[in-house]
């Protein structure tokens, strides 16, 4: 009798399980802890594989992690490509693998875009929960594609801003985002229009050079840097980078894979995980910045969410 096959929980199933980010905050500021605690804390995740795809402008990442706090063993999937002609298919697309970690039988294949773009999402909450300066009233979203939306979503649940503003390169895409949400959305022609006299900021582009200057960041504000994922993209500026105080989801990918980090030589001032835990403090009076690479752990504890959900439905 071999074991049963695995099951496929598509893109509509995850999202009716993780309708909102916010689910995922408990698992999520466990996990973060339980990796900043180091071998204690139990999560055993090494740096991304990133495979280049050269001739189509491709990556393909591999992203494997185990968390013993939670029991689960799960590998994602992504590949992230600049569609500069065909818009018609996302800029990421994932898969997470779910394992039983008892036996290393493959329990489920879950889409992970979904995921991803929820548990990103959640993470940014977190750090602007634990950074953002008092009485902030003013959010800034640069950029338009599926990050913006889950943000905008879990930022405007646990949070209460007067104003919400965005900018995306392509004007129409900022437009179409500000028609589709629930809420008033100010469309900025200029990404310094925008920023300028943000509270919080969260950059989710595909921007391979900076977007976003120390110049025109309110003293104070909070930055969520959510894209330029390789060690030769950047969103920020060296005047930002280096004249806030950097907080990161792990020390080791920042220092591997964030090229606003490795470009910039910005000091590492603590991992969020250590802020979550309670053993580095928020600075929330300070600019801060929180590079946020995405962790394999995060889709572990997501993807486990989603199929414990599932499994209690069937």
């Amino acid at each position: 009798m071999g074991s049963a096959p695995p099951v496929f929980i598509g893109a509509e199933e995850v999202e009716k399980y993780l309708h909102r980010a916010s689910l995922l905050l408990p698992a999520l500021e466990a996990a973060l802890a339980n990796f900043s605690a180091g071998p204690a804390g139990g999560v055993v995740q090494p740096v991304r594989t990133v495979v280049p795809v050269h001739r189509h402008g491709g990556f393909l990442g591999v992203m494997p992690a185990y968390s013993a706090a939670d029991d689960a063993l799960t590998t994602k999937l992504v590949t992230f490509y600049e569609h500069k002609k065909d818009s018609s298919v996302p800029s990421h697309q994932a898969t997470v693998l779910l394992f039983d970690p008892r036996n290393g039988s493959l329990k489920a294949v879950l889409d992970g875009s979904v995921i991803t773009a929820k548990r990103t999402a959640a993470v940014s909450a977190i750090a602007t929960k634990l950074l953002m300066p008092a009485f902030a009233e003013v959010l800034c979203i640069l950029g338009a594609g599926v990050q913006a939306y889950s943000h905008y979503d879990i930022f405007t649940e646990l949070f209460t801003f007067k104003e919400v503003r965005i900018w995306n390169r392509t004007k129409e895409k900022a437009e179409k985002f500000a028609n589709s949400v629930n809420g008033p959305v100010q469309v900025c022609s200029s990404a310094q229009e925008a920023v300028t006299g943000a509270d919080v900021i969260v950059t989710v582009t595909m921007a391979t050079t900076p977007i976003l200057f120390g110049a025109w960041v309110k003293p104070g504000a909070h930055i969520n840097a959510v894209g330029a994922s390789r060690p030769d993209w950047r969103e920020l500026d060296d005047e930002l980078m280096k004249n806030s105080v950097l907080f990161v989801d792990s020390r080791e990918a920042a220092l591997t894979e964030s090229g606003d980090v490795i470009l910039s030589g910005a000091e590492i001032f603590a991992e969020l995980g250590e802020v979550v835990k309670g053993t580095k403090p928020a600075l929330p009076e300070k600019t801060t910045v929180f590079k946020s690479l995405g962790m394999a752990v995060e889709d572990t504890v997501a993807a486990k969410f989603v199929y414990d959900s599932w499994s209690a439905g069937n």
